[in-house]
């Protein structure tokens, strides 16, 4: 008897067995590298913008407050930011070193009325 198929048999299973493995470690690896980012969100006086300027490697991003007086700045790297709120172009509140983790947000609230951010930051 030859009992080389079998053996070939067996060792093409084995084979499929190896690179079904590696193909779910290289898939989890790329999931596990796509979760650096995390996110910032509150509210604000709607129609204002928000800007989140990273202090650990420079970046910025902004985004609309909504109608709802609702924002979200997704998909942040991970970091130190500065999180500022602009009216008509023109900077009025900030919170400063707001830490940005993975998979997390961090709520960050601008508690102003329309118009009056600016007198919110400077009381007189």
């Amino acid at each position: 008897m030859n009992k080389t198929p079998a053996l070939r048999s067996r060792a093409r299973r084995g084979a499929s067995l190896v690179l079904v493995a590696v193909c779910s470690l290289v898939a989890s690896a790329a999931v596990l590298a796509q979760s650096t980012t995390g996110s910032v969100f509150g509210h604000a006086p709607a129609g204002d913008v928000v800007i989140a300027h990273s202090t650990t490697n420079g970046s910025q991003r902004q985004v609309s407050v909504g109608t709802n007086g609702r924002y979200a700045l997704r998909a942040l790297p991970t970091g130190t930011y500065n999180v500022t709120l602009e009216e008509n172009g023109k900077a009025v509140l900030a919170h400063l070193k707001v830490p940005v983790t993975v998979g997390r947000g961090v709520k960050v609230d601008f508690d102003c009325p329309q118009g009056d951010c600016s007198k919110a930051a400077n009381p007189s």
